[in-house]
């Protein structure tokens, strides 16, 4: 498969055609980079602009340009909109996103929905177990006259949306006691996109990749996974926390049993890490970790990045 062509910054070539369109909106895992509380070496480069800053994972498809599915509301999605045009109201009320599809329930996945609750109809897309979530009382803002929530979807004429369970956990607010740290269900799920002939995984969470889910992502024409950590055990080494990326529901990059490792034999157009912890070395574009992934072929999504297919 042919990867889309795009500029150095990720901006879709003016003569290449059109046909799905992606835009990442936001590359970051919870908190962002720079995270507000944090003083790591990648959060104090984002501050003095020596990197780029990211914002939550969230990214938006649309089949013809008007019409837009947002992939999980993370808490940065105002500043988010408003940075991408395509976005942006067409009247005086008004919003060319038709959905919001949610992967699972965690903070930096649904708090966004709080700031899309100025009575403007769209549909949220998500398991039961998600939705159940979506019903506390702090989500009633969303009127649910205008704010459909449902499970089976079309999201927009066109986008075929296949939701899928991955191994992960139950978001932090809801443990109680120690949680199945690889539990498959209704709690974390990866999205397969398809439309006019083309195919998309977008999977923020996984825990692992079994076997079958590396069958089902071969011959994608484009993959965004799960690239937290590099390492299972670096919030710890860099003194910025105590959990380890699979306590917190995620695989490493790096290892014989990383996402790398076990997804090398999956032929695909383009591969993209995305949710990106603020520790993780592949943020330093000169890091030899950086170097490993992209010799691996790799890349790392960024803020406003625009793809094709």
């Amino acid at each position: 498969m042919v990867p889309p062509r795009t500029t150095a910054t990720g901006a879709i070539c003016s003569d290449f055609p059109r046909f799905v369109l992606v835009r990442i909106l936001g590359a970051a895992a919870g908190g962002g980079v720079p995270q507000w509380n944090c003083g790591c070496r990648n959060c104090a480069d984002a501050r003095a602009g020596r990197i780029a800053p990211l914002t939550q994972s969230s990214v938006a498809v649309s089949v013809d340009g008007t019409q837009w599915v947002v992939m999980n509301a993370s808490p940065d999605i105002r500043a988010q909109i408003a940075a991408a045009p395509q976005l942006h109201p067409r009247g005086l009320r008004d919003t060319p996103v038709r959905a919001v599809v949610l992967t699972n329930g965690d903070v930096d996945h649904i708090a966004g929905l709080l700031t899309l609750r100025e009575k403007t109809p769209f549909t949220i897309h998500a398991t039961p177990a998600t939705l159940d979530i979506l019903r506390e009382p702090v989500f009633r803002v969303l009127d649910p006259d205008l704010v459909r929530q449902d499970v089976p979807f079309e999201p927009a004429p066109g986008l075929a949306v296949t939701a899928f369970a991955v191994p992960g956990k139950v978001p932090l607010f809801l443990e109680d006691g120690a949680p199945d740290l690889s539990l498959v269900g209704e709690q974390t799920i990866g999205l397969r996109i398809a439309a006019k002939g083309k195919v998309m995984f977008y999977i923020p969470g996984c825990a692992a990749v079994p076997d079958d889910l590396a069958a089902a992502l071969d011959g994608a024409d484009l993959i965004l996974f799960d690239g937290t950590v590099w390492d299972d055990d670096e919030m710890r080494r860099t003194g910025t926390g105590t959990k380890t990326g699979a306590r917190m529901g995620h695989m490493p990059i790096s290892g014989p049993h990383g996402s790398m490792a076990r997804l090398a034999g999956v032929a695909c157009g383009r591969r993209l890490f995305i949710h990106i912890n603020n520790t993780n070395p592949v943020l330093q574009p000169a890091s030899p970790e950086r170097a490993g992934l992209e010799a691996a072929g790799w890349g790392v999504a960024q803020d406003g990045m625009e793809l094709s297919l």
